[in-house]
């Protein structure tokens, strides 16, 4: 599947890129939060270790940012994820 070609697919492959070389983004945590969906699809997300879960180190992500905004960034995430998983089951196998 050509990530790229669907909407939100460079975030997807950034945070993937992200997660190959150990870095926690806020592009690697969402792709972390949509792990299982994810998989299913055919993306091949590393299984979460355990801990603190992705869409809570992803907001603290976003509030040391900005903390007036993380709330409406971290729900704009959420939606990108969303619209790409979606699109993601269209494509045909």
């Amino acid at each position: 599947m050509d990530l790229s070609a669907l909407p939100g697919g460079e975030f997807v492959e950034r945070g993937l890129r992200d997660l190959a070389e150990g870095k926690e983004t806020a592009e690697s945590l969402l792709v972390l939060v949509g792990g299982t969906r994810l998989r299913a699809l055919g993306v091949p997300v590393p299984a979460e270790s355990g801990g603190t879960p992705p869409e809570h180190r992803l907001y603290d992500l976003l509030a040391r940012g900005d903390p007036a905004s993380a709330h409406s960034r971290y729900n704009a995430l959420i939606r990108k994820l969303v619209r790409f998983e979606r699109a993601a089951e269209c494509v045909p196998a």
